[in-house]
């Protein structure tokens, strides 16, 4: 267990438990991996090393939790499949290998003979059928960019995740899940504050009042709501302090100038816009999925907060890269991972974004990257980058422990980066956006 690097407890566990004469796997390695030697096992009274040829991904990392695992069938799998699987069959454990286990096992064949007391009388087969392989399960996901996006976030701390879809299709083209979560599938079911990435549906809000780009706000240093004392960001720039325009305020992140025009559009309107983005539809994915949730009702400081994407609003990764895909495409965007399933109709929002209001976002989402806190994506090679970064307050903490994201387009593809537990959006969540895009 310890030349396998695995729990030596656990493992003498399950050996003790399997009696004299079983043999208990320990681990299943690459043969280009880092395998023991000959002389290291030999070492080992009783140990084997057993070749043999598996379907693998890329990695050992690829694409989880979403792909999911195999291995021998547990009691409770045994019990709940009504016969279908016998102790030790191999099925899907986790993912969508569990989810879609059926499909994927196939049939074994089967004979039954007739088998005569005397030995020297031959059987006779009653009863034949052969096996039937599994039925493949396609997804959308490319390789290259899932395995990046997966090496990316390989040596990140907390939770991370690391979504990209494609606007034009909707097709999700990585979904990775960094290891700090813990096997948890942070992509698609995480459920955190959007912090002010979510600015992208106030600004949406604030549009459809009436304003543009060029509107005059209040970026003031502080704002006080109901007792409340709402701040920008410790380094926010004293050259975008006062009233300057929207697009200046939403380039630079400002809370205090979304919270001072929150009365121009109601709760209700701010969760209209945010379902014109994608965000909160009940959308039939195939896998378990969030696509965040904004209330439509809140007053005073639950209120302001709101519009800064905390207080009770919240979102997945894969919720946040729908908002940016949205935005790329010019309408609501419908995320597809299963193409050859048959998935229930998600409900239409009420008002979807329009394609003048996306051009307009589009271009406040341009204004973060040439004049804003995503200045660090300016020489990106491509076409322009769009972008929004995002710090999340959450707990009683003091000073308030933060979520890091950020969401971003670049032709026709959106992407959405979060770090549990990360000091700020462009400091932790941007460098990894960085080397995806550059990837």
């Amino acid at each position: 267990a310890r030349l396998l690097g695995i729990d030596p407890g656990a493992y003498r566990r399950r050996v003790e438990a399997a009696g004299d004469q079983a043999f208990v796997e320990g681990l299943v390695l690459r043969a280009d991996g880092d395998v023991p030697t000959r002389q290291e096992l030999a070492a080992i009274p009783g140990s084997l090393a057993v070749e043999g040829t598996l379907p693998l991904a890329p990695t050992r990392a690829f694409g989880q939790p979403l792909l999911g695992t195999v291995g021998e069938a547990t009691a409770e799998v045994v019990e709940a499949s009504d016969g279908a699987v016998r102790p030790g069959d191999p099925v899907g454990l986790s993912g969508l290998q569990a989810r879609y286990d059926e499909q994927l096992r196939g049939t074994p064949g089967v004979e039954v003979l007739a088998v005569d007391d005397d030995p020297d009388t031959e059987s006779r087969r009653l009863f034949s059928s052969d096996p039937k392989a599994g039925k493949p399960l396609r997804t959308t996901l490319d390789p290259d960019l899932q395995g990046a996006a997966d090496r990316i976030l390989t040596d990140v701390g907390p939770a991370s995740a690391i979504v990209a879809i494609r606007p034009s299709t909707g097709a999700l083209l990585a979904v990775s899940s960094g290891p700090g979560g813990d096997g948890a599938d942070t992509a698609l079911t995480g459920r955190y504050a959007p912090g002010s990435t979510f600015k992208v549906a106030t600004a949406l809000a604030l549009l459809r009042s009436g304003l543009t780009p060029d509107s005059q706000v209040p970026c003031t240093p502080t704002l006080t709501v109901d007792g409340r004392r709402f701040t920008n960001y410790s380094d926010y720039p004293a050259s975008a302090v006062g009233d300057v325009p929207l697009r200046t305020a939403f380039a630079q992140s400002c809370n205090t100038a979304m919270i001072a025009e929150r009365d121009r559009a109601s709760q209700e309107e701010l969760a209209a816009a945010a379902a014109g983005l994608g965000l909160g539809r009940d959308v039939d994915l195939g896998m378990p999925a969030f696509l965040g949730q904004v209330p439509t009702q809140a007053d005073g400081t639950e209120r302001a907060a709101s519009v800064i994407g905390q207080g009770r609003v919240e979102a997945s990764p894969l919720a946040m890269a729908v908002v940016a895909a949205s935005v790329a495409h010019g309408g609501t965007v419908t995320p597809v991972l299963l193409p050859d399933r048959r998935a229930k109709e998600a409900p239409e929002p009420e008002e979807p974004v329009t394609r003048a209001q996306a051009t307009s976002l589009s271009g406040l989402m341009r204004a973060v990257v040439t004049d804003g806190s995503g200045a660090f994506l300016r020489d990106l090679p491509g076409g322009p980058v769009g972008a929004k970064t995002g710090t999340a307050e959450y707990g009683d903490d003091q000073p308030p422990r933060t979520h890091a994201w950020m969401i971003a387009t670049q032709g026709d593809l959106a992407v959405a980066v979060l770090v549990v537990d990360g000091d700020s959006g462009s400091g932790t969540a941007g460098p990894l956006l960085e080397r995806f895009l550059r990837r």
